[in-house]
């Protein structure tokens, strides 16, 4: 096992408009973040993952963004981010920045020119198509609802967005975007990041033919997933994106892919894979329907999902690395969707799913408030939703014939929204994430959940984490070991960690009644209830146990 130096981090993943706000304007900045790395270093993080801070019109919060080598104003200057990349550093923590390059914000300076000009260089960085009878070139609809292609005003043309109308494709085929794209990357790591989390990167190459899909809804439109992502020959895009930033530097690097299969996992990771890690949504959404349009809701038992994550870990440990998660800022709070009981939302349930994700093999990653054990909020209005993609599958319920309560009621269950309300600090009235309005409602729980009630409280979720992270930064079996799984009953998830000849067992019991477990000896490391039977879980029981 080659021991690289990110399988040993804690990440920890900040959405900086909603983590703490330094200059009461509502919105979370940089020096917020630098006022916070004392409590960030408490918990035992080494490496936090910044979301979109670089300058853009927050179309899709910062994932448009219209100069790749600046700050938006709203999150403070390039001399703060300097100072927090510094200041973090000192106290033993690196920063890995996100990076878009699927698509920019269409007030980009390139897509500007592009449409100024069709017979510019630029022209070239985006996919413009003409017209096909009158109208659009294909029938693909786009992740946020409605067709891909966007007309270009006064012209017989069209440009292509997999996602939002103020996010056109960039054009990979071209190799002077390419390169242009490698300068960038190669400027931020010469910053002195420790690497980057790539958004969307499975999207880069398309479909050339940009035929028409099969029908799929109300709307007469087609997905665009089979065309727009995961295509035939992104490995060729991948090794030269390799070749000309990553390899150069020391650096790590997580990949967003979604929908990818188990037999192109090396194009992704492992010796041959273009990144150090990628986040594996196969056995994430188990909630969703395979389009991951949440209004197509699943059942699902604890089996099916024990069977999705334990393929997972079986799948990856076969040629590379994984980053572990259970929240981030396209899914809702964890406690929300795997416990739809809200009576059954306790610090039992909460560190029963923190100590089931935390120690499977991998670099756990952990989403700001996750921590506490924050939860969903309940809205009653779509003018509540921020989330670009919520309205967009909020249109997409109606459409398929769902009542306006129905589509509601999915939001509430899955917007992209729930993990971006305010950090909550305190029990204050906005949670001491402001002494401002925020820029997006909050959950309204913070008198119930907040780091200053639990930081100093042995038997709080935050110090659950805490002892956690600890753990495992002692083990080396934590990081380094085999992942196997242990033969339970239907509801419990079982596995074991093994290295060297030692091992290490954890039991999840994902009810609210006891369940019956193969006996187990040994030392227990972390156990949610410090009453531990050799054959018996109790209700969301988590237990630890070195062998």
């Amino acid at each position: 096992m080659s021991n690289e130096w990110w399988k040993k981090e804690i990440a920890y993943q900040i959405y900086p408009k909603s983590f703490k706000d330094s200059n009461g304007d509502g919105i979370g900045d940089l020096r917020g973040i630098i006022e916070k790395l004392d409590y960030l270093k408490d918990l035992g993080v080494t490496l936090l993952w910044l979301c979109p801070i670089y300058k853009s019109p927050m179309d899709d919060n910062g994932y448009d963004i219209s100069d790749y080598y600046d700050i938006n104003p709203e999150f403070g200057t390039m001399a703060d981010l300097e100072e927090l990349i510094e200041k973090a550093k000192v106290k033993g923590i690196k920063i890995i920045m996100d990076l878009v390059i699927n698509h920019s914000s269409d007030e980009h300076a390139w897509f500007q020119e592009a449409l100024k000009d069709p017979n510019s260089p630029y022209h070239d960085y985006y996919i413009f198509k003409s017209s096909k009878d009158g109208k659009e070139p294909n029938n693909w609809r786009s992740v946020f609802g409605g067709s891909v292609w966007q007309k270009v005003e006064g012209r017989d043309e069209y440009y292509f967005h997999a996602f939002s109308k103020k996010q056109p494709d960039l054009n990979w085929e071209n190799p002077t975007l390419r390169q242009e794209l490698y300068k960038m990357i190669n400027w931020w790591l010469d910053k002195g990041i420790a690497g980057f989390r790539v958004d969307a990167i499975n999207f880069i190459k398309k479909d050339q033919r940009y035929l028409d899909g099969p029908v799929d809804g109300q709307d007469g439109l087609s997905a665009c997933f089979d065309f727009a992502r995961n295509q035939p020959g992104i490995e060729v895009f991948f090794d030269e994106l390799k070749k000309e930033t990553f390899e150069k530097h020391n650096c790590m690097t997580v990949a967003e892919a979604v929908g990818v299969q188990y037999k192109d996992l090396g194009i992704f990771i492992g010796e041959q894979g273009c990144f150090s890690m990628m986040f594996d949504f196969n056995y994430c959404n188990f909630d969703i329907s395979e389009d991951e349009e949440w209004f197509k809701r699943n059942d699902w038992t604890v089996k099916q999902f024990k069977e999705l994550l334990f393929t997972s870990q079986r799948e990856v440990q076969k040629l590379g690395w994984i980053a572990s998660f259970l929240e981030n800022h396209d899914q809702p709070r964890a406690i929300d969707k795997f416990v739809l009981d809200k009576k059954n939302h306790n610090y039992y349930s909460q560190t029963m799913l923190a100590g089931m994700f935390f120690n499977l093999r991998g670099t756990p990653f952990i989403y700001q408030g996750e921590e506490i054990g924050m939860e969903n909020f309940e809205r009653e209005s779509i003018d509540e939703f921020d989330d670009i993609g919520s309205h967009g599958q909020y249109q997409r319920a109606l459409e398929e014939g769902f009542t306006k309560e129905e589509a509601m009621h999915f939001l509430n269950l899955r917007s992209r929204d729930n993990t971006r309300t305010p950090m909550q600090w305190d029990s204050s009235e906005y949670a001491g994430f402001s002494n401002h309005e925020p820029w997006l409602k909050m959950t309204g729980s913070q008198d119930k959940i907040n780091v200053e009630s639990q930081f100093n409280d042995p038997n709080s979720i935050y110090s659950f984490y805490k002892k956690m992270i600890s753990i495992r930064k002692q083990e080396d079996i934590l990081v380094y070991g085999d992942f196997k799984e242990v033969n339970t009953v239907d509801d419990v998830i079982g596995y074991k960690r093994t290295y060297q000849g030692q091992e290490i067992i954890c039991l999840c019991n994902f009810t609210n009644t006891e369940q019956p477990i193969p006996e187990t000896q040994g030392n227990i490391l972390l156990d949610n209830y410090n009453n531990y039977n050799p054959t018996t879980l109790k209700p969301y029981q988590f237990i630890m146990i070195k062998k």
